[in-house]
């Protein structure tokens, strides 16, 4: 593409990134510590802030102009692991959102909609209750250390809509069935679309321990899985930090997955009967 000019220019971006942002946060942390910085130190840090966003900035240009789009362009100057961390931490933060206006992420027009964060809300909360308390002992402990109370008080504020966040993603990001697709989520991190016509047998499977095992996907809810997909070819699953890694196997769960089961189950024999089939296949399994 035009944007794979990963050459001088970007490399020497990209190293001068690693080097300036952790400098820019260990001054901070210095400063707001009551470290006083000399004068020579802090403006050598900002003037470098500066450079590299404006250089950032017109480089991100060009590559717009060259007909990257915006998440394309930002790849270019942002490793790749970095900017899915952070799409995954803005993502918990917009289920936030989701959650609270009963907004749903990708609904619109399925088939089928299959919920299944309720077995693990329980959990979830106990974990956010749990990081409160701590909120509050830690707050009561540094009263006396004010730039300490304030730094320890915004990671753990941050920490409790982490968690809030994890459980708003999977109560926003149900499992869905449309356009000849199941779409099986686990928060916002895991997110497999399956052709139907790949799905070779579908069967109910209460499952409460899983080994990770080639080429299969455990989308767990309270350790627990209740229905089991077979394939016969295998999709390809991308992780957190991008990795990807074919799978033939996909277990997960639902809230109702009786009803998950059915509604895959006649999916796939109408998809089988539109393909037409020949005299001699079998049915599709079930169990």
């Amino acid at each position: 593409m035009a944007g794979r000019e990963r050459g001088p220019v970007l490399r020497a971006l990209r190293g001068v990134a690693y080097v300036a942002l952790p400098a820019e946060l260990v001054v901070l942390v210095l400063l707001l510590g009551g470290v006083r910085m000399p004068e020579a130190v802090l403006l050598g840090t900002e003037l470098l802030m500066a450079v590299l966003l404006t250089a950032e900035a017109v480089v991100w240009t060009r590559l717009r102009r060259r007909g990257l789009s915006r998440r394309e362009a930002l790849a270019e100057l942002v490793p790749e692991r970095v900017l899915r961390l952070i799409t995954h931490e803005l993502t918990l933060l917009a289920s936030l959102w989701r959650w609270a206006a009963r907004r749903p992420h990708g609904t619109a027009g399925a088939e089928g909609v299959f919920p299944h964060a309720r077995d693990q809300a329980a959990l979830m909360y106990g974990f956010a209750f749990v990081c409160l308390v701590e909120t509050a002992g830690m707050s009561w402990l540094l009263a006396d250390m004010p730039v300490a109370h304030a730094i320890v008080l915004v990671l753990d504020v941050y920490t409790v809509l982490f968690v809030l966040g994890l459980h708003a993603a999977s109560v926003t990001r149900p499992h869905v069935l449309g356009d000849g697709l199941l779409r099986a989520r686990q928060g916002a991190h895991v997110d497999v679309s399956v052709p139907l016509e790949r799905i070779a047998a579908v069967r109910r499977e209460n499952r409460f321990t899983h080994e990770k095992r080639d080429g299969e996907l455990n989308l767990a809810v309270g350790s627990q899985t209740s229905v089991t997909l077979e394939l016969d070819e295998p999709v390809d699953v991308v992780g957190l930090l991008g990795g990807v890694r074919p799978v033939t196997t996909v277990r997960l769960h639902a809230d109702d997955p009786k009803a998950l089961y059915e509604a895959v189950r006649d999916a796939v024999a109408v998809t089988w009967a539109r393909t037409a089939p020949s005299p001699g296949q079998d049915p599709l399994p079930t169990a």
